[in-house]
């Protein structure tokens, strides 16, 4: 071990993973809590998370640009209005560069467990290194924090379906979230098993060079139009030097993802059916020569119950001869294809867009709590947290992106900020106590977890999510929903807007000097609250100091 490795092998905060959960977290406790003793660990070789994970054609957000930034680094050149995965990555790299995050980040280092020392009050992290950026600390090691903070989101580990044969198969298979750009797919055979986000967008690249594509659809989606467009330069400058008019278009995205909430929580809203009827529409007017297509196209269950998906160019590439949609299940896969119904098709590309692992949470971690709890023995009946951040048995834990905090209708990193404040301001306690040389554990109450819970679900099993029509991954093999909010971002954004420390079992030595009454957080309000009068006056106020600025330049050129 190198000299000087021991003090690394101890910090105040462990964060894994360095996508927008980790690095708004590590921003947080840089700017909120003045505090740099922390290590994040990545398992990739650069920062972005899924944003650096999925590179397959076509690979884009399903959220307006202007909506899709930290509230606190808007990005004023988003060239699309809606973003692409080149210039999202771009735009993370470019915040961690900003905010100097690459020397608190661990590269090519995979968190292999985590445990809980209940006498040393201490998160043990164990890692393994897959690159050479670590190796002066080993090819595995532990760190031990006093606070521990899972960023890894619920998009990061691939699902693959469970078709008998799969392993047989002698031509390619990739998965949307592995692409391998060095495969060659001009003039191939390529078969798509799935057809959801990933799909949609995969479909409309590739069948440019496929000689023959075939869609296997389980389920048909609900599709709405995408309208996205490039920005100009001249709306990019006046975003960049006239910020009231950026902030008043992302209050206006804002209330207008809002808004609708109602489509995809109700679907006996007149909101719903409008989203229903525009799908239908859409597909009738780009598939108008293809009749015995729009019932199989056509889902049987509400919109919102699965994730609604937004395109311009999917429906289009059915018209196309050489593509073809199947419907039926398939049976299994051959060493030379996929067969359906005893007849097989050959092909030589498998594209699995079977989406992610969604509601297990943190796999593949072994996380172990308190009196050696572990996360599968918490979680045995699906993963639950406290306002989706932290876990009973799990002292001193906070988690983004965590069980029920997914969207349907707006940017998720506008529930990630409100999150990484709320964490900062457990983690402040924490280490007021690590300084005073005393010790806090911070653990939710089983019984405050036990309502928040209740509640939520009564909630949510009234929505569309719980429709019994449709499979989703917002729901695990019960049928209990572990992934989605039941409400808006705003009501998320004022439920966590204060730290109820009668929510937690304080411990330790430094618990009776945590203040009794409750702490509030600030939230960024973004929804809004720039009235066009503001934005007017903040324009006027903007020219009046060119004009001067103009009039004081020609002045002194007529001194001249």
């Amino acid at each position: 071990m190198a000299a000087g490795a021991d003090r690394q092998q101890e910090a105040a905060v462990v964060i894994i993973g360095a996508g927008i959960s980790g690095m708004c977290t590590a921003i947080d406790l840089i700017k909120r809590n003045n505090c740099r003793n922390f290590v994040i660990f990545e398992k990739s070789g650069g920062p972005g998370g899924t944003w650096r994970d999925n590179i397959y054609p076509g690979c884009c957000c399903d959220v307006w640009s202007h909506l899709y930034s930290y509230s606190f680094e808007q990005n004023s050149d988003w060239t699309r209005e809606y973003p692409g995965q080149e210039e999202i990555l771009d735009y993370l790299i470019g915040v961690a560069q900003k905010y100097e995050l690459y020397r608190y980040i661990r590269f090519n280092t995979s968190v292999e467990s985590a445990q809980w020392d209940d006498a040393e009050k201490k998160w043990k992290t164990a890692v393994k290194v897959t690159g050479s950026h670590d190796a002066e600390f080993g090819e595995s090691y532990t760190l031990t924090s006093d606070f521990l903070v899972s960023a890894v989101g619920q998009l990061n580990v691939p699902q693959f379906p469970n078709i008998p044969g799969l392993d047989e198969f002698r031509g390619t298979t990739m998965h949307s979230a592995r692409w391998d750009w060095s495969y060659n797919l001009e003039g191939k055979r390529i078969a798509v098993i799935g057809n959801g986000c990933s799909a949609a967008q995969i479909v409309p690249e590739i069948v440019k060079a496929a000689s023959k594509l075939t869609v296997y659809q389980r389920t048909a989606n609900w599709i709405v139009p995408r309208g996205d467009a490039p920005i100009p330069s001249f709306k990019r400058a006046l975003y960049k030097y006239v910020p009231p008019i950026r902030w008043r278009s992302r209050a206006d995205l804002m209330d207008i993802r809002e808004s609708s909430y109602a489509a995809i929580c109700d679907h006996h809203s007149r909101l719903a059916e409008m989203w229903m009827d525009l799908s239908k529409g859409l597909m009738k007017a780009q598939l108008p020569d293809k009749p015995e297509l729009w019932d199989k196209l056509t889902p049987n269950y509400p919109v919102g119950c699965k994730r609604a998906i937004i395109t311009d160019d999917y429906f289009p590439v059915f018209n196309q001869e050489h593509v073809s949609l199947e419907t039926r299940p398939i049976s299994k896969i051959t060493e030379k294809g996929i067969e359906v119904d005893g007849k097989e098709s050959d092909c030589d590309l498998i594209v699995l867009a079977t989406g992610f692992r969604t509601v297990e949470f943190m796999h593949p971690i072994r996380i172990t709590g308190s009196a050696g709890r572990s996360i599968s023995d918490i979680w045995a009946k699906g993963g639950r947290a406290l306002y989706g951040i932290t876990v009973e048995s799990l002292p001193n834990f906070g988690m983004l992106y965590g069980p029920n905090t997914n969207l349907g209708h707006n940017s998720i990193i506008l529930m990630i900020e409100a999150q990484s404040k709320y964490i900062c301001a457990l983690v402040a306690e924490v280490l007021r106590a690590r300084q005073a040389g005393k010790s806090l554990t911070i653990t939710p109450k089983k019984e405050k977890l036990e309502e928040y819970n209740d509640e939520l679900q009564k909630k949510l099993n009234t929505s569309t999510f719980a429709h019994p029509s449709c499979r989703s991954w917002y729901k695990n093999e019960e049928g209990v929903i572990t992934n989605n909010w039941s409400g808006t971002v705003i009501e998320y954004q004022k439920m966590l807007e204060r730290v109820r420390w009668t929510d937690y079992e304080l411990s330790g030595n430094g618990a009776d000097e945590v203040p009794e009454t409750s702490l509030k957080i600030p939230r960024v309000v973004e929804e809004t609250y720039i009235s066009y009068t503001m934005l007017g006056l903040g324009i006027a106020s903007i020219l009046a100091v060119g004009a001067g600025w103009a009039l004081r330049s020609s002045g002194r050129l007529r001194v001249r």
